[in-house]
């Protein structure tokens, strides 16, 4: 199964982008991941910001085959503990999904058209974190879900 991470902005802190490329390239034997940054779209005005989530919208999309297995980071998606994330990707490998897409907003989220495109909504926590951590962590939960379905030691 390939997975692409398709995020909104582009990381600029060296501390997080070596953490998400260590864990790239631990995931390597398990499976490649591709990361797809876009430009978000500035929001000059409170009153124009669903119009900038459809526009943003139009550019993940874009970036999505038909046939992908679409899971959009939401506030108010389904959170998942470790072990059931790595079920959930287990489960949609066993399913034959070739490609599963996840989808990192930006700060204002996401637009309804590519949470009405999800065929899952994932929340990270309850708690809210930097947009761009948000990749750092999800990067590192893939990982860990590979290692548990292994029956590897690293989720201990």
């Amino acid at each position: 199964m390939k997975i692409k991470i398709i995020a909104l902005g582009k990381i600029k802190e060296k501390f997080l982008k070596d953490g998400i490329e260590e864990f790239q390239k631990r995931l390597t034997p398990y499976s490649p991941v591709e990361i797809v940054e876009l430009s978000p779209i500035e929001i000059k005005d409170e009153h124009t910001v669903d119009k900038v989530l459809d526009e943003e919208a139009e550019k993940i999309l874009s970036c999505i085959k038909p046939q992908s297995y679409v899971i959009t980071l939401e506030i108010n998606g389904k959170q998942l503990s470790s072990e059931e994330f790595s079920q959930k990707i287990e489960a949609l490998i066993k399913d034959g999904i070739n490609e599963l897409v996840f989808v990192i907003g930006s700060s204002c989220g996401i637009s309804k058209l590519v949470s009405d495109r999800a065929d899952y909504k994932l929340s990270m926590s309850k708690m809210t974190f930097l947009h761009q951590f948000a990749r750092l962590i999800l990067v590192e939960q893939i990982y860990r879900a590979f290692k548990i379905m292994k029956g590897e030691t690293y989720h201990k």
